[in-house]
């Protein structure tokens, strides 16, 4: 498997600015919640419980946590749980959920109100991540009006057939769910020119992806003995997060400090901090990725987006991923493998491959 390197340093990245944290505040809204939204989880004795959990109790009703508590009994702790009516009968359910606090430890059926007024529900217990980039531990929840994020203008022209079919043998954390989340942070990519153009894209980032992970096996770079090589200590923000910290990670293989701190900034994510968060969350780990590809030219001449939107065809892709490892006849057949994946892979989009593959 090849590895991204890059070895000179970035340009300045335009930072995207953080999503703020609001303490929590009421809403007054009022909503009912229909009967397909009764699929929250059974109570559980000592298990830790923030305001806004709803629980299904051994009477088979539902109880809403009106307090933080370390699992009290719905029944008899009534100042920490109220009954909570999901189809039918009971209280009225309310909107009265609380804000998403960033940082704080959420278990499955938790519903919060984001910073975009939308509600949202933990599909699985974390600690505290964004609904908006988790998608895998976040869904929308429909609370006094939807909440369903709007589509990615013309949607993606990769289907979720033709993504299993490109990778029968893919690590279950490379999600199809994950790379559509990722979407929305480049809405260009794939999207751009016309539907011959949108999937040669789609196919060459992918292609890449393939080569880079072993056709999305691999969510880390294999050899650790390189961890600790990708830490500039030239760099002012050094390395917080350790040494041996900023080692290939996702579908691009991202690496060393400053591309972690690059592509954190764009995408308002603290990768310099967390690096981790780009094995444990497929969209995030999409994400950077489509941040190199949109945003970077590494040892090539130009973006690998613009590469495919503007003609330049395949190979410059090849290029600006690792062509100062691999094109210019320095390694042949990592070339080859790129452009063998390239073309089986718009053969799957039912569209030609274009000129210039090769770099």
């Amino acid at each position: 498997m090849s590895r991204l390197r890059i070895i000179a340093a970035f340009a300045a990245v335009a930072c995207a600015t953080a999503l703020a944290v609001v303490l929590p505040t009421s809403a007054t809204a009022t909503s009912s919640v229909s009967a397909a939204a009764c699929d929250y989880p059974s109570w559980v004795a000592g298990r830790n419980y923030v305001t806004g959990n709803i629980v299904k109790y051994t009477d088979g009703k539902f109880y809403i946590a009106e307090h933080d508590n370390p699992g009290y009994d719905p029944i008899i702790s009534t100042w920490f749980w109220d009954p909570f009516a999901c189809d039918g009968g009971g209280n009225t359910p309310t909107c009265d959920y609380p804000n998403w606090v960033a940082g704080r430890n959420y278990v499955t059926g938790n519903i919060v109100k984001y910073t975009d007024g939308k509600y949202y529900i933990a599909e699985h217990d974390n600690p505290g991540y964004d609904p908006i980039i988790s998608t895998w531990f976040w869904d929308p929840f429909t609370c006094g009006g939807g909440t369903t994020p709007p589509p990615i203008p013309g949607g993606f022209v990769v289907s979720e057939a033709q993504f299993n079919q490109m990778f029968p043998g893919r690590n279950s954390f490379y999600t199809y769910s994950g790379l559509t989340a990722a979407l929305s942070a480049y809405p260009a990519f794939a999207n751009s020119g016309s539907d011959t153009v949108k999937k040669q894209e789609a196919a060459a980032f992918l292609a890449n992806v393939n080569h880079e992970t072993g056709g999305l096996v691999h969510i880390v770079e294999q050899n650790q003995a390189n961890y600790p090589h990708y830490c500039d200590t030239s760099q002012s923000y050094g390395c917080p997060a350790g040494q041996a910290a900023y080692y290939g990670r996702g579908p691009i293989q991202l690496s060393w400090n400053f591309n972690y701190k690059a592509a954190g900034d764009a995408l308002g994510i603290n990768l310099l901090g967390d690096p981790w968060q780009v094995e444990r969350n497929a969209s995030v780990a999409w994400k950077t990725g489509l941040w190199y590809w949109n945003t970077q030219s590494g040892p090539g001449t130009m973006t690998p987006h613009n590469a495919m939107v503007n003609g330049a065809g395949f190979g410059e892709t090849i290029r600006s991923i690792n062509g100062s490892l691999e094109c210019g006849g320095r390694n042949p057949a990592q070339v080859q493998s790129r452009v063998d994946a390239y073309n089986r892979f718009v053969g799957i989009l039912g569209t030609s491959a274009g000129n210039n593959l090769y770099c």
